[in-house]
């Protein structure tokens, strides 16, 4: 559970809760796929020593209302937009992981005055491949497959039977990116859950890959700062997919941690917090560096 106190708004009947936190310049952490604030683990209370930190749970997700209807990239983007209406913030860092990857560069796209700079942390929209787990979402019949997967019986078991590798001493020991999707996906077990995930993975996923892709609005990014930090290891969404960024956009500097996951914030917090922190301090003070990539 979240040590950070809920907030909540309510834009169309429907009640959004997000975590306002700290003073400073605002930075606004939108999370990814049956994510929630919680997939910001300790990056939260680290920011907001220096930063006035806004981190929503996306309708669908975390402990938002699930309303039935649009969960499209640009749905997402309006809500954040809302969202920073009523908190009076003009203009902010945005900072996302995975689908908010693609809802921050939704918002680049859509309210360009909003964003003051852009960090994609193993973001969507950048390419075409991803896990064979968000390709099989997107097929008929999936609604009926994933409750079965994420019920509390294969969950006990699965857990199980990892203890027992652990109680062997097998060289098996869940990294904090397998950990938060696997508590992600135990989500789905709750039918308004399932149905807002299926929506929105089906709006950016098919069964060939991600469907949506922000290259042809490369453009657009020329004049925003951009970080992109990526998990070297990440299986659901390969890091090649930041080259795409580097080659495209001038001002984009990559990060790549050689030992992280698809959450390289929870693999690598302290590496994520300076990387980060370094960013936003440098494009704070100072004129953007040329673009470079680092691998960690």
């Amino acid at each position: 559970m979240s040590r950070n106190d809920l907030k909540s708004l309510v834009l169309h009947n429907d009640v959004l809760k997000y975590v306002d936190v700290g003073d400073g310049p605002p930075i606004v952490l939108v999370h990814g796929l049956l994510g929630s604030h919680e997939s910001w683990g300790p990056q939260i209370d680290k920011l907001a020593k220096n930063y006035r930190v806004i981190a929503p749970d996306l309708f669908g997700h975390g402990q938002s209302d699930k309303p039935s209807g649009d969960y499209s990239l640009s749905a997402h983007a309006a809500t954040v937009r809302d969202l920073m209406e009523h908190l009076d913030i003009s203009a902010a860092t945005f900072v996302g992981h995975s689908l908010g990857g693609g809802i921050s560069m939704q918002m680049t796209y859509l309210f360009p005055e909003r964003v003051d700079s852009l960090c994609l942390v193993s973001s969507g929209g950048l390419g075409r491949e991803v896990s064979p787990f968000l390709k099989a979402a997107t097929l008929p019949g999936s609604e009926l497959v994933l409750p079965v997967l994420a019920s509390d019986w294969v969950r006990r078991n699965t857990e199980a039977a990892l203890a027992q590798l652990g109680r062997l001493r097998l060289p098996f020991q869940p990294s904090p990116s397998a950990a938060e999707t696997w508590r992600s996906f135990g989500t789905v077990a709750d039918k308004p859950t399932r149905a807002a995930f299926l929506a929105s993975a089906r709006a950016v996923v098919g069964p060939r890959g991600q469907t949506v892709s922000a290259t042809q609005h490369f453009s657009r990014f020329d004049t925003i700062a951009s970080l992109l930090i990526w998990g070297g290891r990440d299986t659901m969404i390969p890091a090649s997919h930041a080259d795409n960024v580097r080659r495209e956009v001038p001002n984009s500097r990559v990060e790549i941690f050689r030992g992280a996951g698809h959450f390289p914030q929870l693999d690598e917090p302290d590496l994520f917090y300076r990387v980060l922190d370094e960013f936003l301090s440098t494009n704070a003070t100072s004129a953007v560096k040329p673009p470079r990539m680092v691998t960690r």
